[in-house]
């Protein structure tokens, strides 16, 4: 379980994961070191905050926008709305791999 971006991410070796946009080049490597929780299959290691000497390396594939997100504001008796909305900016990482605490 790692963080970015103030949002947690179960991730696995070769997962492809969009995350809130970081400003790195395409093709660059990345660094999550965030590390909230950390399990290899038999034993479970939990941060406080976060687990020390744990991170998550990843490569950076690319930015994009997300879905168009809309909203209507209204105000009652006066029937004044206003629209709004906008589309999130995203990067896509491919985790390359996730080293173990010590």
């Amino acid at each position: 379980m790692v963080e970015s971006g103030g949002k947690q991410y179960k991730v696995t070796e070769g997962q492809t994961l969009d995350v809130d946009h970081l400003n790195v080049e395409d093709g660059s490597t990345v660094e999550l070191d965030r590390v909230l929780f950390f399990s290899d299959g038999q034993n479970d290691v939990i941060g406080k905050p976060v687990v020390e000497g744990a991170k998550v390396v990843a490569k950076a594939e690319g930015s994009g926008m997300g879905e168009k997100v809309r909203g209507l504001r209204f105000k009652a008796k006066s029937r004044a709305h206003t629209r709004v909305g906008g589309r999130a900016v995203f990067t896509r990482l491919k985790i390359e791999s996730i080293v173990a605490p010590k």
